[in-house]
C-alpha cells in the first residue's frame, strides 16, 4: 500500500521567528526528504492555489499529504515530527484525553505566536546561533577529512 502521508508539505510563516525556528530544526532533520516547506510570507505566496485564503493559513499550520488532504494544526505537526523520527515527542498530543488540550493550546499559541516571538527573539537568535557555530564546526571537521559520512564510507569500504 502506497504511503498517501509523505511527502507531507508545511505551509508556514517564515517571517515568524518562533515559527522558522521549528521549521528550520525539521529541515535539518528531514534527512528522508519527507516534508516540504512553504512560506507563505514569501512574496507572490497565493493561498487560493492551496484552497486557503491568506487568513486561514496566517492562523494555523497547514499541512497537504501527498494524497491532497489539507491538514491544520497540531495534526500538521505529528506528522512532521514522525517524520523525521520524533514522533515520540508529539504522539501523547493524540491520545485522546490530551488532544483537546493540546489543540487548544497550539491554537492558543498560533492566536498569540507574534508577540511570543517578538518576546523570544532574543532567545531564538541565540539558538539559531548555536546551531550555526554546530553546522560550522561540523564542516570543518568534514574539511578535515573527520565527518561521519568519510566514517560510513571507510567502513563500507573495508
Amino acid at each position: 500500500m502506497a504511503d498517501t502521508t509523505y511527502p507531507l508539505t508545511l505551509f508556514y510563516d517564515a517571517a515568524c521567528p518562533v515559527c522558522a525556528l521549528e521549521m528550520d530544526a525539521l529541515r535539518a532533520r528531514d534527512r528522508s526528504g519527507r516534508l516540504r516547506f512553504v512560506d507563505i510570507s514569501a512574496p507572490g505566496f497565493d493561498p487560493a492555489a492551496h484552497g486557503s485564503s491568506a487568513a486561514a493559513m496566517d492562523a494555523l499550520l497547514h499541512g497537504l499529504r501527498a494524497d491532497g488532504t489539507m491538514l491544520r494544526g497540531v495534526e500538521v505537526l505529528r506528522l512532521a515530527y514522525a517524520a523525521v523520527g520524533l514522533g515520540w515527542v508529539l504522539r501523547p498530543t493524540g491520545w485522546t484525553p490530551l488532544r483537546p488540550l493540546a489543540d487548544a493550546g497550539y491554537r492558543w499559541f498560533a492566536r498569540h505566536r507574534h508577540g511570543i516571538s517578538r518576546a523570544a527573539a532574543p532567545l531564538v537568535e541565540l539558538l539559531r546561533a548555536a546551531r550555526a557555530r554546530r553546522q560550522l564546526e561540523r564542516m570543518r571537521a568534514c574539511a578535515r577529512g573527520a565527518c561521519a559520512a568519510d566514517r560510513d564510507t571507510d567502513r563500507s569500504a573495508s
